[in-house]
């Protein structure tokens, strides 16, 4: 072997260019710990927010910003995880999606999409646009959804968006939209008067109610807003006003959802 030129060659260029990997792998990790390509600039802002009209964070606070930026980005330019970034901003309260970059040579790009509030689920968690529920405490006037489970809350904004469009030659809208366990629909109107839509034709039903409003149930509408318009009825409705509802005795069992 030691004869053999080219065997020799060969095993000399497979010598060096070991030596070659191994010294770029040192430098390589060398270069992933500090003091090497620290970072120097965190840029956070909000994610454009078109409908919304505004391009600023409104919820999210400084000092949630900087307990993240303190406690959870390690390393540096090269060796920050950037998904464990991204994951402890989506776990502040109003933050929906975060999607972090890194910006050459020595910062990273935080954008930040909050929630935005379009209801109270229940009392105890609030509806994004996307008809998503969130958990925080606010104190805001806002329409109420209820539902059998968080998951149809996509379903109960869909509808109350669908509904408040029907409603508009009215100029009424929804302060409570409620899906029953029984699948059935049931509104309340900022004027105060419950619509009972039950499960079938819904829509129908709700234009129905406003083709025929000032035509006939406002005419029951002297003294204030009706009480309770019942519109599972196929040739018409069954109207109460407040002083029906306060003289009404009260009846055992449930009531027909159809």
């Amino acid at each position: 072997m030691w004869n053999n030129h080219h065997a020799l060659n060969l095993l000399s260029r497979l010598l060096i260019t070991s030596v070659v990997i191994a010294t770029l792998y040192v430098i390589s990790i060398r270069l992933t710990k500090p003091p090497f390509f620290p970072l120097q600039r965190i840029n956070i802002h909000a994610a454009k927010d078109t409908k919304a009209g505004h391009d600023e964070l409104l919820n999210v606070t400084r000092e949630q910003i900087a307990n993240i930026t303190q406690s959870e980005i390690k390393g540096n330019f090269l060796s920050v995880n950037l998904t464990e970034v991204r994951e402890a901003f989506v776990k502040l309260p109003w933050v929906r999606e975060a999607r972090v970059t890194r910006q050459w040579p020595d910062g990273l790009d935080v954008v930040l999409e909050e929630h935005r509030a379009m209801a109270y689920w229940g009392s105890h968690a609030l509806v994004n646009t996307y008809g998503e529920v969130f958990r925080v405490t606010v104190n805001r006037e806002l329409p109420v959804f209820t539902g059998p489970t968080e998951a149809s809350a996509k379903e109960v904004t869909r509808n109350f968006r669908r509904f408040n469009q029907i409603l508009l030659p009215l100029r009424q809208t929804i302060t409570d939209i409620t899906l029953t366990p029984r699948y059935a629909w049931r509104i309340r109107l900022n004027t105060g008067t419950l619509l009972e839509l039950g499960r079938d034709e819904i829509e129908d039903r709700l234009a129905r109610y406003v083709t025929v409003y000032n035509h006939s149930i406002a005419r029951f509408n002297q003294e204030g807003p009706l009480a309770y318009v019942d519109l599972r009825h196929p040739n018409g409705f069954a109207i109460r006003t407040p002083e029906m509802l306060q003289h009404a005795p009260r009846k055992a069992g449930s009531k027909r959802e159809t």
